[in-house]
């Protein structure tokens, strides 16, 4: 049996998933590079969103261990919410079929907003780690957070990162800590969903494979680049991407 893959489409996977993952590893937002790339290569829609959750699986896996080798995932606190992250993605991914993804997606649009213009305007925001302890209270209204974010992220998908990284910087950690425990959590949403499209039938593995590996290289490349930078960078990419999740979603909303 001869197997073939065109070495056009070969470069198309290599490259946009390690410029996806490259810049996932820290803040999110790398669907937006890496869902075109995938739907040029001829996937349908829904087979290339599953497609990506198996690279992006790959991705987040890798740099998750980069930063708690690194020292900056605190895994004691995150340990308690990846069960929420998990089962919320699964819970999300089996909702789309019942309901249609498009009716969170003004809500996405203004929560972006909101995580924009707040980390805009708090400067200092982010710069230190000074985690708070939570009342009961605020830590389950935390918890339900974290949940939401889970089954947004099988359910729809992009902004989780920020939304991630958002949560852990109300709570008192800098921008390095925050983006390594939300990258913990975004690898609980992904394998979440990804084995529910697994089971749908829905992923191409030999594209998701191919660039999964890409995404292996892109995340110790980002993870190492961000951990070396500091917090400083981090908060710069944040609100870059931030506000180009919002600008696409904007735009593909209003088409």
């Amino acid at each position: 049996m001869h197997f073939y893959l065109d070495p056009s489409l070969l470069f198309i996977l290599i490259v946009f998933g390690f410029l996806a993952s490259f810049i996932d590893s820290v803040v999110g937002g790398g669907g937006l590079i890496a869902l075109p790339a995938l739907l040029f290569t001829g996937l349908n829609p829904a087979g290339a969103v599953a497609t990506n959750k198996l690279a992006s699986t790959i991705g987040s896996l890798t740099s998750t261990f980069m930063f708690y080798r690194s020292g900056k995932l605190d895994i004691k606190s995150v340990f308690k919410l990846f069960p929420l992250s998990f089962i919320g993605s699964m819970l999300g991914a089996w909702t789309v079929h019942l309901i249609n993804p498009e009716l969170l997606k003004p809500l996405m649009l203004v929560m972006l907003a909101a995580v924009a213009i707040y980390t805009i305007f708090k400067k200092d925001w982010g710069s230190i780690s000074t985690p708070k302890k939570l009342s009961i209270r605020h830590f389950i209204i935390f918890m339900v957070a974290i949940f939401a974010i889970g089954f947004y992220d099988g359910f729809l998908g992009p902004g989780t990162g920020s939304f991630l990284i958002f949560s852990f910087l109300l709570i008192g950690f800098d921008f390095l800590k925050a983006a390594g425990n939300a990258k913990f959590l975004n690898f609980g949403s992904n394998i979440a969903g990804l084995l529910m499209f697994m089971f749908l039938g829905q992923v191409n593995y030999t594209y998701g494979l191919i660039m999964g590996i890409a995404q292996l290289a892109g995340a110790i490349c980002g993870s190492k680049f961000a951990i070396k930078r500091g917090s400083s960078y981090i908060r710069a990419l944040f609100i870059a991407v931030t506000c180009l999740l919002l600008a696409k979603n904007i735009y593909d909303y209003i088409q």
